[in-house]
């Protein structure tokens, strides 16, 4: 009965620990392999984003991990400074947010626009479809985007002649098909999470006709392990490996915060606390960095994986941390069977759901300028990197929200052959100053003119002064300057 008591919902959060394991297993190897990091570390990010990140408050029932979203700019920053600078690169970010949620920051993260998340991660799916076509392929991927894209056409023209190149495709397009449809079986079926089911299956038929397929490279748990050297902290006087530090953290804790804002409306549970989510992926990252492991994020399909299992405390994804360290400590030897075109099919099917294609159309219709933030911050990723594309879209979504900030409207008030009274309404700001002269322009220069000012919120240096320039030269030589009020001041013009 005590123990009742103490953990009323053990028996839900148990069996929903369970399904959460065998939905991350297959995704914490996949993401290690496709990041171009042995397999174990991947599993490392798991167990700590399960058992570390788990145990902290914030978000209750949200799930952390390796993530499909930073594979490509991790993949690029080992390509750049090599393995062991990982752990340097992910243990600043990891105190960088628990410095922004120590000054209670996290909130703010949800004020980034949609598009350029969606944006992101829809570029992030693009160059993980592309790279992993060559993993199913069983070649290596070009380093660029652009590269990988291109070079598609003679990746698939080369496969054709190819035996071993179309058995290995083969077996990536079955894994990717079992997954899409395996959420039309029954059930009782469906209780087995369809990656790891596509996997399974996968292994199964590559031992049975003995498919000469390249599989996952197994060293140990505890040798994967690297702490980062004194020397490698050297690196951090960079300034590309402190942008690539800006990317993981930036790029880190707006995924997690936005996955919990997801997660809070799949149940009716405790709301997340920002600040103390973004401290709680902060440690799990300071750990992962420690040990020279993967980044993590919360995950929103473990996270929701995990709702719909039932879960009702913290307790199962901390147990699902536990069943990892259990499967990397006792069945290591398991991973070595698993084809790397398996993995590469379901990183392709992961890659795939990160891109909003059922969003992209209604969002031009309704909110355009959104959808070319969007489209531009994912094609900036797939043709630059991923440090530049979201800066781009950060970029591109400032200048829209100053833009459609400086709304400005001029209204005529009275016009008769005494006078013209106009009013100018809304925010007068040089975004906006060739649209508020050429309005000016078409008011009559042969009649005294009284333009009124109280009707603007905010008025820039810039407007003032051509608006002042426009009152000089408005008038004809007969005619009585422009007079401008604002506020009962009155102004003329000399």
């Amino acid at each position: 009965m005590d123990r009742v008591r103490t953990f009323p919902y053990l028996r839900q959060d148990f069996a929903a620990s369970l399904v959460v394991f065998l939905v991350a297993l297959p995704l914490c190897v996949g993401v290690a392999v496709a990041s171009g990091v042995p397999a174990e570390l991947g599993l490392i990010t798991g167990i700590v984003g399960g058992i570390v990140t788990g145990l902290m408050r914030g978000s209750s029932l949200q799930v952390s991990g390796p993530a499909a979203g930073l594979t490509v700019l991790v993949f690029e920053a080992v390509q750049s400074f090599g393995l062991p600078a990982l752990g340097v690169i992910v243990l600043a970010a990891g105190l960088l947010q628990l410095a922004m949620g120590a000054l209670r920051l996290g909130r703010w993260f949800r004020a980034i626009s949609v598009s350029v998340v969606e944006g992101m991660l829809a570029g992030i799916g693009l160059v993980l479809i592309a790279g992993q076509l060559y993993a199913a392929a069983g070649v290596d991927a070009p380093l660029s985007g652009t590269g990988k894209v291109a070079g598609i056409p003679g990746l698939l023209a080369d496969a054709v002649s190819s035996p071993s190149a179309l058995a290995s495709l083969a077996l990536g397009a079955s894994t990717i098909a079992l997954v899409v449809g395996w959420s039309r079986m029954p059930e009782r079926v469906r209780a087995v999470p369809g990656a790891l089911a596509a996997v399974v299956l996968a292994t199964l038929a590559t031992l049975a006709f003995d498919l000469p397929l390249e599989t996952v490279r197994v060293q140990g748990l505890l040798d994967a392990v690297q702490t980062p050297a004194l020397s490698e902290f050297g690196g951090l006087l960079s300034l590309s490996l402190l942008g690539t530090v800006a990317a993981f953290t930036l790029i880190a804790s707006a995924e997690s915060l936005f996955s919990a804002a997801a997660v809070d409306r799949l149940h009716d549970g405790p709301r997340t606390e920002y600040d103390k989510e973004l401290m709680a992926q902060g440690t799990g990252n300071t750990v992962c960095g420690l040990l020279g492991a993967l980044p993590m994020t919360a995950v929103i399909v473990r996270s929701s994986a995990n709702v719909q299992a039932g879960a009702r405390t913290r307790a199962s994804r901390v147990l699902h941390g536990v069943w990892l360290l259990l499967f990397a400590a006792l069945l290591p030897s398991a991973l070595a069977l698993i084809p790397l075109p398996a993995l590469a099919g379901i990183l392709i099917h992961a890659g795939w759901k990160l891109i909003p294609l059922r969003s992209l159309v209604p969002l031009w219709r309704e909110h355009r300028g959104e959808a070319v933030i969007l489209v531009v911050t994912a094609v900036a990723i797939v043709t630059v990197n991923m440090f530049e594309g979201v800066l781009t879209g950060l970029a591109l979504s400032v200048a829209k929200a100053a833009w459609d900030a400086s709304h400005i409207k001029l209204e005529v008030v009275d016009s008769s052959p005494d006078g013209v009274r106009a009013r100018l309404s809304g925010n007068a700001t040089f975004l906006r100053l060739p649209k508020i002269l050429d309005s000016l322009e078409a008011l009559p220069k042969d009649r005294p003119v009284a333009l009124d000012l109280s009707g603007l919120h905010h008025l820039d240096h810039a407007c003032r002064k051509a608006l002042e320039n426009w009152a000089e030269r408005h008038s004809s030589a007969d005619t009585e300057p422009v007079r401008l009020t604002r506020d009962d001041v009155v102004t003329a013009a000399p």
